[in-house]
């Protein structure tokens, strides 16, 4: 088993926890009081760090009931690995009437740690593996 290595910044700062064993993410915490307004965006500070092991990074996702119950989502999201400060988590309301108060110690995000393979690039001239797909994007499959 991996482990990532937690320091806290402030002591009143939440260590990410998950509910269940099998989760995926952890939760990270607000280490501020805020508000976000409806259309704006926010860097909600944690309070922690992280050192995540070489070979992986974190990725910073939404927690579904923010999403759902207050259209609050995570814009963006990813923790690399040689990262040695406080994690902030970029947050948007995306709300047409309701502003959405963040209180200190509210789970705001989760974290989910993920391996990265290493990859190389390689600059060409043209693509010879052609593909069923092709240049088609942005909707070209249909609805």
């Amino acid at each position: 088993m991996n482990t990532v290595s937690v320091k806290k910044l402030d002591v009143d700062a939440h260590i990410p926890t998950k509910a269940h064993d099998d989760d995926a993410g952890w939760d990270l915490y607000s280490n501020e009081n805020t508000v976000i307004y409806p259309g704006e965006k926010a860097v909600i500070k944690t309070g922690i760090v992280l050192a995540i092991p070489r070979g992986y990074y974190g990725r910073i996702a939404p927690r579904s009931g923010l999403a759902v119950k207050n259209g609050i989502d995570v814009l963006a999201g990813v923790v690399d690995a040689g990262y040695r400060n406080e994690i902030g988590v970029v947050l948007i309301n995306h709300h047409i009437d309701n502003q959405f108060a963040i209180t200190k110690g509210d789970r705001i995000a989760q974290v989910i740690f993920e391996r990265v393979d290493p990859f190389e690039l390689e600059e060409v001239l043209e693509f010879f593996n052609n593909t069923d797909r092709g240049m088609g994007g942005f909707g070209s499959s249909g609805k």
